[in-house]
């Protein structure tokens, strides 16, 4: 079993190019087998035809006379030596069957028919039937074509069984030799065919699938590191086209997926590293308190009293920051939030005391729409909001700040914008201030105790109620950063 595969394998190498040459000669043998089928019958045919009519003519002009003896015919006794001939057999069949040859062993053995046989070809020549020709062998085995005449040439004699028949047949040797030396001259020029087909055959192919090794090649190239490169789509050929034109949208979907994912890499490279300097920056502070107590100093009730309170400033921090990572590590999971209709402006409204306790001295202002409503989740979009007004607050003086809220509808999308006059925000550093940990004033946030993940969470949030968020800002003259949302 083994053996057949690997002789499968020989016949059939996985060589495209030599696949198709295996096909192309079998589809042309089978062709060229088909053509010198249907040649060898047309043409035996045509040659049998031909001999036929010779031969009839040949019986035809047997005089009757020259039968002699053998018959009821007037015209003497003794056997005519008319036809002397070595390929041909003539003789006369008798009204009992009997065969008499009227060439004297100087042609063919006439073939001997069976009396049924006679009987048939009495009656065709009785109906007048004129058959095409007829094929017997001899007791030599010599193939003679034979044709059959009345030797009275009177049918009504025939039908009364009174007369005889002619019988004249010739031999088919010579027709054969001529099928066969036809035959060897079409198979001497179908291998010369199939040799020029193979010849033009890698001439062609070798053009043909020019563009499929150039794909081959340029594949062979590409990698990571290349992946922009692109393989030219139009080559002159359709096929090729539209694989060259799949290939590249493959390298295409390939290249932005591997850009994803060095992106990624390199967020969460920056994740890492961040969120270890931020858990070990308050952790390393309160080592230090620790370390402080223990050497004396919780015996002093001031500086114990000192320690504690900045022990649980920072253990809060820490508290925060690992219940933000935790959100922000489930929103990345998408979420099913639990979304209900909800009056968006009744929401504001509701957190305008705690907003303004937590500006302080910032004037804070709110343009709110009425009964706005959208289906949401109202403790995460309390949450947006409070983040977003946070961050205005971090970026806004504490004397002359103001800060305005604003809720309306456009186009079926609700807006919900915070605006502030504060620092703003320079134009390359826009595109990050959503990404976790990003600080545009490190010593501003340390200062309010932000962590760099407010915005980033806010982010998420909006995303999981198929909304998006963005921020439009101008260095020195404050920013507005923009909620929008699907009306319900």
């Amino acid at each position: 079993m083994i053996r057949f595969r690997e002789i499968l394998q020989t016949l059939s190498p996985p060589s495209l190019r030599y696949q198709l040459l295996s096909k192309m000669l079998i589809i042309l043998s089978l062709i060229l087998v088909m053509i010198g089928f249907s040649q060898y019958i047309v043409l035996k045919d045509f040659l049998y035809k031909n001999e036929a009519e010779q031969l009839r003519g040949k019986i035809s002009s047997v005089p009757i006379g020259a039968l002699g003896e053998f018959s009821d015919l007037p015209g003497g006794r003794e056997r005519g030596h008319f036809f002397l001939v070595e390929n041909l057999s003539l003789s006369l069949i008798q009204e009992d069957g009997t065969y008499i040859d009227l060439l004297e062993n100087n042609g063919l053995v006439s073939p001997q028919l069976s009396e049924a046989k006679i009987d048939t070809i009495k009656q065709n020549l009785v109906s007048r039937n004129r058959e095409e020709y007829h094929l017997f062998k001899d007791e030599t085995g010599t193939e003679q074509l034979v044709l059959f005449r009345p030797a009275l040439r009177k049918p009504n004699r025939l039908q009364n069984g009174e007369d005889a028949i002619l019988q004249m047949g010739v031999s088919t040797a010579p027709l054969q030799q001529l099928l066969w030396k036809h035959w060897l001259t079409f198979m001497m020029l179908s291998i010369f065919a199939i040799a020029a087909g193979i010849w033009i055959y890698f001439t062609v192919i070798k053009k043909t699938l020019g563009p499929l090794s150039n794909i081959v090649s340029s594949v062979q190239t590409i990698n990571a590191s290349n992946m922009a490169y692109r393989i030219p789509q139009k080559q002159g050929q359709e096929e090729i086209d539209l694989l060259s034109e799949s290939f590249n949208d493959m390298l295409q979907r390939l290249e932005v997926s591997f850009g994803q994912e060095r992106e990624a890499k390199e967020k969460m490279r920056r994740f890492i590293a961040d969120a270890s300097h931020e858990l070990r920056t308050p952790l390393t502070s309160v080592y230090g308190y620790l370390e402080v107590l223990l050497r004396g100093a919780a015996q002093n009730p001031n500086q114990l009293s000192m320690a504690l309170d900045n022990m649980y400033g920072e253990t809060k921090r820490v508290i925060k920051l690992v219940e933000e990572l935790l959100l922000l590590a489930k929103l990345d999971q998408t979420p099913e939030l639990e979304l209900q209709s909800t009056n968006l402006t009744e929401l504001i409204q509701d957190m305008s005391p705690h907003l303004s306790i937590l500006a302080g001295k910032r004037v804070v202002t709110f343009h709110l729409n009425n009964n706005v409503y959208a289906k949401v989740n109202p403790d995460k979009m309390k949450q947006v909001i409070l983040n977003l007004v946070q961050n205005a607050i971090q970026h806004t003086d504490a004397m002359q700040g103001r800060i305005n809220i604003r809720l309306e509808v456009k186009e079926k999308t609700i807006h919900l914008n915070v605006e502030d006059n504060g620092s703003g925000i320079e134009k390359e550093k826009q595109p990050n201030v959503f990404d976790r940990f990003y600080r545009i004033d490190y010593s501003r946030n340390r200062e309010y105790g932000g962590t760099g993940l407010g915005l980033s969470i806010t982010k998420a949030i909006v995303e999981a109620h198929q909304g998006k968020v963005d921020v439009v800002s101008a260095l020195g003259e404050g920013a507005s950063f923009g909620v929008y949302l699907p009306l319900e």
